[in-house]
């Protein structure tokens, strides 16, 4: 049972992170295991005095790896959303589908699944609040100095904060993302990839 629990390891460790476990290359034949590198042979001291008292050059520094820009890093995590809610609810395939030709009850009949699977997503991987606690109608106040990303103001707005309002929308925030990571090479522009039935 640990070989399979092993193998299982194996496959998510190389899926998401690029490389095996240790304990792996106890299942390895001999010729494929990683050898010990061998001790470097001391240097040979030559010249005068001088030169050995001399310190060793430093080795140089590796390169940094370059750092991706939040734009990319944005993109990626929408996509990789997107990629995940298509996977649990078909959430793509719905929203290019024109449902005008069907009734609501076909419509409300697959809308049933699509909401499950896409819950799943949110509860699996997104940790959500509401910006301004409270029901739909009530009466709330907007402080003076409030963030214009958090609160969006409808209707007549006139003058200066604070204002009284009645509350539309509580809004959502995200307060933890824990969406998995890809190994480099993956293509994240595929949401989902073609299926095909070899006969």
């Amino acid at each position: 049972m640990s070989r399979i629990t092993l193998a299982f390891s194996c496959f998510f460790r190389l899926l998401f992170g690029g490389r095996l476990p240790a304990r792996a290359a106890d299942y390895l034949p001999e010729d494929s295991k990683p050898k010990a590198l061998p001790a470097a042979k001391k240097a040979e001291t030559k010249g005068s005095d001088k030169d050995a008292d001399k310190p060793a050059a430093k080795p140089a520094p590796k390169p940094a790896k370059p750092k991706a820009n939040k734009a990319e890093l944005h993109r990626d995590g929408a996509l990789s959303l997107l990629a995940l809610m298509q996977r649990e609810g078909r959430l793509v395939d719905f929203l290019r589908q024109d449902v005008s030709e069907y009734d609501d009850e076909e419509v409300g009949a697959a809308v049933r699944d699509i909401h499950r699977g896409c819950k799943k997503v949110l509860d699996d991987y997104l940790k959500l609040e509401a910006v301004m606690p409270g029901e739909e109608d009530d009466d709330v106040n907007v402080p003076k100095g409030f963030d214009p990303t958090e609160v969006r103001l409808v209707g007549e707005v006139n003058g200066e904060p604070p204002f009284k309002g009645v509350l539309l929308h509580h809004g959502w925030r995200a307060t933890k993302v824990s969406l998995p990571s890809l190994s480099e090479g993956i293509d994240r522009t595929v949401l989902a990839p073609a299926e095909v039935e070899v006969s």
